[in-house]
Parts: structure tokens; sequence; C-alpha cells
């Protein structure tokens, strides 16, 4: 259990969304035709989501598809203005 806590989560902001909606993982990804496992790997950032499976959580919390891969933009940016 130890270990949980000292991951980091890639996509908290989604899990705050969620949550803030008083939905469950479960919840979220019935209503986006996937498993919940499957979710709750795109939740916590060890999977990225397809476009597809992007734009169904995102109908389902109410939010623009496209913050799943701005997030991945930004961080790609911040890496390469630390480089140069």
């Amino acid at each position: 259990m130890a270990r949980r806590e000292v991951k980091t989560m890639k996509n908290e902001w989604l899990r705050d969304i969620r949550v803030g909606q008083g939905k469950t993982q479960q919840e979220v990804a019935d209503s986006a035709d996937m498993s919940q496992s499957g979710y709750a790997g795109i939740e916590t950032g060890a999977k990225q989501p397809t476009v597809s499976t992007a734009k169904k959580i995102a109908a389902v919390l109410g939010f623009d598809w496209t913050q799943f891969f701005e997030d991945a933009d930004q961080c790609g940016d911040e890496e390469s203005a630390d480089s140069a």
C-alpha cells in the first residue's frame, strides 16, 4: 500500500473532475463504454487514451477531450525548455 502513496498521478485533474461530480470510476467507465480497469489506467496515467476514448470520457465528464493531449504537450515543452 505504501507504494501507491509514493506514486504520483499523471492525470490527477481527471480524478478531480470525476470526484467533483460524485462519480465512481465504474460509472464513468460504463458511460464511456469501457472497462473500469481501462479507465483507471487512464486516470492514473499508466495508459494514454485513444482519441475515440478521450472523446467518450470527456463527453461523460463534460470537458474538452483535447485536455488529455494538451497535458502531454505541456510536459514535452517543459522538457525542451529545460534542455535548452
